[in-house]
């Protein structure tokens, strides 16, 4: 039998140890042949391959981002789509695919099983922890030790100037890493998008520290929006699968608050920095865990399906389902940390 793999989406801590995870089992366990194809989605599309075998896959566990490329590549937006995934498969041999991914490339995958009959198997995989089905992604915990370090780090120079640091993190639509990380980090505003927030109590938030002698630190997930207004953005820009690029929102309300309160403000912005590099144990752990389980799952032809976390046990659920709504903050575990603001 022979499988082919690819990784789609932004780039995450622990995509090559979900591969090395796969073509280990699945070869000496198995006895089956992988072939990689680069580049997410584009891959099947314009038949653009790589061997894997266990030489390929040696050495790659600690290793950040993908030894297979990725992209955000949308298939059903290319012409003739879907018959070239089908044909490079049929010219490669291919009688399953594993793909790892996030929201769009899982949506993808199961578009592609439940109306065409393509025999995929998903990995979740995403920093932003915003996939259901799953407790956990693999990429969040590196994600928010990279945020929380900063963060760390930060506390040193706001107090040194007494000045406001503003610290915009990534998550999209959910506010995973910036609730993680500021709490771990000790912020003294955490802003996520599953709640507006108000910047006259940000403000007042703020007041309060200075007062007790302290530079705060305001953590901001990238989609929060305020109460009264719209998200801010750099720009309008979509990417093919029509999600707009985040970014800015950090940089606005470091300006609203140096305009309200006349305190210096600043602003990090962590980017790319949260998804980049080797990934921690834990990642490490889970991804294994992930590749093991999902050609466990391509041995039992048991296709449109994502294997997931369910406390420390892997687990089957349909792909539908992971890719039906995004997993979002609960309003009451974002209640728990409010004892901390201001």
């Amino acid at each position: 039998m022979r499988v082919g793999v690819l990784t789609g989406g932004g780039d995450c801590p622990g995509l090559n140890a979900v591969i090395r995870g796969i073509v280990r089992k699945g070869t000496q366990e198995y006895g089956y042949d992988f072939v990689g194809f680069r580049d997410g989605w584009r891959g099947p599309l314009e038949g653009n391959t790589l061997p894997l075998g266990i030489p390929a896959v040696r050495g790659i566990l600690p290793r950040g981002g993908t030894i297979l490329g990725s992209s955000r590549t949308n298939p059903f937006k290319e012409e003739d789509g879907v018959r070239r995934i089908k044909e490079t498969l049929a010219k490669q041999e291919v009688e399953a695919l594993i793909t790892i991914g996030g929201e769009d490339t899982l949506g993808v995958a199961a578009r592609l099983y439940e109306e065409h009959g393509v025999p995929c198997v998903g990995v979740p995989k995403t920093i932003d922890n915003d996939l259901s089905a799953t407790d956990y992604t693999f990429g969040f915990d590196t994600a928010v030790g990279v945020a929380t370090e900063a963060i760390d780090r930060l506390h040193t120079t706001a107090e040194s100037h007494m000045r406001v640091l503003v610290v915009e993190v990534m998550g999209r639509h959910a506010g995973w890493i910036a609730l993680h990380s500021g709490l771990a980090g000790g912020a003294n505003v955490i802003l996520i998008p599953e709640q507006r927030f108000d910047v006259g109590q940000v403000c007042a938030w703020i007041d309060s520290r200075f007062k007790a002698s302290y530079a705060p630190i305001v953590v901001v997930a990238e989609g929060a929006m305020p109460k009264d207004g719209e998200m801010v953005l750099k720009d309008g820009s979509t990417d093919s699968f029509g999600h707009v690029r985040l970014s800015g929102v950090g940089e606005w309300l470091a300006k609203e608050i140096e305009a309200r309160t006349g305190k210096e403000a600043r602003t990090t912005v962590l980017g790319h920095t949260q998804r980049g590099g080797t990934p921690s144990a834990f990642d490490r752990w889970l991804a294994t865990r992930f590749g093991l389980h999902a050609i466990d799952a391509v041995r039992d032809a048991d296709y449109g399906k994502m294997v997931a976390l369910r406390g420390t046990d892997i687990v089957r659920v349909p792909l539908s389902d992971a890719t039906a709504k995004l997993k979002t903050v609960d309003p009451a575990l974002y209640a728990e940390v409010g004892v901390f603001f201001g």
